[in-house]
């Protein structure tokens, strides 16, 4: 909006509806898996459609029918989880994101910062996050989503199954 981009909304709850409106967004009330309601709501002509539901299966929906329907628009989604943006990246997305990483980040961030670390730490420490993120995600795209546990960190040790005796 803040360039000028034409933003159109699907919704089904009422008061988002209003509460977005009332941003000046165009809302258009239906369910984003039909596709006569993202006909409506101007898909067909969308440089960019930005899927932004709750549940992954929707989402999923919503990219096999946009990626069928709407094949010139690129597809910006939000993913549940680690699992859900795998799916994601093997459908060909254009962008993905997972709901709560960003905002993991920047907790980290801040957290980090009052607990008095410089700012050069706090720096480091959240590439070093970012790059083992981004290499495990290339290695779990590969192998699946167990591969890359050793980039994890954790403040436990990971418990190896022993036999029973």
């Amino acid at each position: 909006l803040a360039r000028g981009i034409e933003v159109s909304l699907i919704e089904t709850d009422v008061e988002m509806i209003r509460a977005a409106a009332n941003f000046g967004f165009k809302v258009y009330y239906g369910d984003g898996t039909r596709l006569d309601v993202l006909r409506a709501s101007g898909a067909e002509t969308a440089e960019a459609i930005l899927v932004c539901v709750e549940k992954a299966e929707v989402a999923d929906r919503v990219v096999q029918l946009a990626q069928a329907e709407f094949p010139h628009a690129k597809l910006f989604v939000r993913a549940f989880d680690r699992g859900h943006v795998l799916r994601l990246i093997s459908a060909g997305v254009d962008f993905q994101v997972r709901e709560t990483f960003e905002s993991a980040m920047r907790f980290g961030d801040q957290l980090l910062r009052a607990l008095g670390f410089p700012d050069s730490v706090v720096a480091e420490t959240m590439e070093d996050v970012r790059q083992r993120d981004a290499e495990r995600l290339e290695m779990q795209v590969v192998g699946g989503l167990t591969a890359g546990r050793a980039l994890m960190r954790g403040n436990m040790a990971t418990p190896v199954p022993a036999p029973l005796r």
